[in-house]
């Protein structure tokens, strides 16, 4: 049985659909107007299509409710869908490098001036789309739709630095044809460096690296204010794709029964849960308070 649908798996479907279109236009225009950097471009972008495809793959996995096979859910699928899509992006910039660096030491014609109508056309769309799949992968806080916004930004600045490349080529005219392609080998660079800042959380999240503080105090917080909770120790809370996994030792009365204690347990749970948005699951360990009162 699959979870709800996820905006996330929207996005994914528009950015595989537009990366489709774009690639194949700055395909064609970059062997009919002779710009490695254009073609470089849609290499990126194609390789766009795949990342997007990635990404609704790994969110659709990630919304699947835990089953005996896996107890705890499959939300990290999320972030190593986004792992994937970093890597690739890390990737692509290599290979953009060595074929930039190639183009460099090749002579050849300079650029055909109306590839810069297409670059201009191209970064409009994935800057727009970009804006777009960021905010839903900040309001879902993915990591998987994250990286494949930023994806869809460094195709907008391959674009940006091909277009720059270009005019420097048409400008400078005779001598300056390889400005195309020292714009392809910055605009790999650039990428490099964002596949790298997007791999880094995805990595965390694999290993079960804790929240951000403010979501742990919340936890906290959340828990102390249930009536009958003396303390809390040991609190543990990792991410698993968008949800959040809670272990914490609540301390109590050492005369309460079982009964009640089992209740103040529930209790606490529904305090976190009310209190912290996405919690899928919250371990209480009940124990007896035997220290100084206090709850802050």
């Amino acid at each position: 049985m699959t979870g709800p649908p996820h905006r996330g798996i929207q996005t994914a479907q528009l950015g595989l659909l537009i990366n489709t279109g774009l690639a194949l236009v700055k395909f064609v225009a970059g062997i009919l107007g002779n710009s490695y950097a254009l073609i470089a471009d849609a290499v990126e972008s194609t390789s766009d299509i795949l990342s997007s495809a990635i990404v609704w793959g790994g969110i659709r996995i990630a919304s699947r409710e835990a089953d005996d096979d896996f107890p705890f859910g499959y939300g990290k699928a999320e972030a190593l869908a986004g792992a994937i899509v970093a890597l690739m992006l890390l990737a692509a910039s290599v290979g953009i490098s060595i074929e930039a660096i190639r183009e460099i030491h090749t002579p050849h014609h300079a650029p055909a001036p109306f590839t810069l109508i297409v670059l201009v056309a191209v970064v409009l769309v994935k800057e727009t789309l970009f804006r777009r799949v960021f905010r839903v992968g900040e309001e879902e806080e993915s990591i998987a739709v994250k990286s494949d916004a930023w994806h869809h930004r460094s195709d907008a600045i391959t674009s940006v630095a091909a277009f720059i490349g270009i005019s420097i080529a048409l400008w400078k005219g005779e001598g300056w044809e390889s400005a195309d392609d020292w714009a392809a080998l910055v605009a790999a660079l650039v990428i490099a460096i964002n596949a790298l800042i997007l791999l880094r959380p995805a990595v965390f999240d694999l290993m079960d690296r804790a929240p951000e503080p403010d979501i742990v105090e919340r936890v906290r917080l959340a828990a102390l204010a249930v009536p009958d909770v003396m303390a809390i120790e040991k609190l543990k809370v990792r991410r698993a794709g968008t949800g959040l996994y809670v272990d914490l030792h609540v301390q109590s009365d050492p005369n309460l029964s079982l009964h009640a204690a089992h209740i103040v347990s529930g209790k606490v749970k529904s305090a976190i849960r009310g209190s912290v948005g996405r919690v899928h699951g919250v371990l209480i360990h009940m124990e007896p308070f035997e220290g100084k009162l206090r709850k802050t």
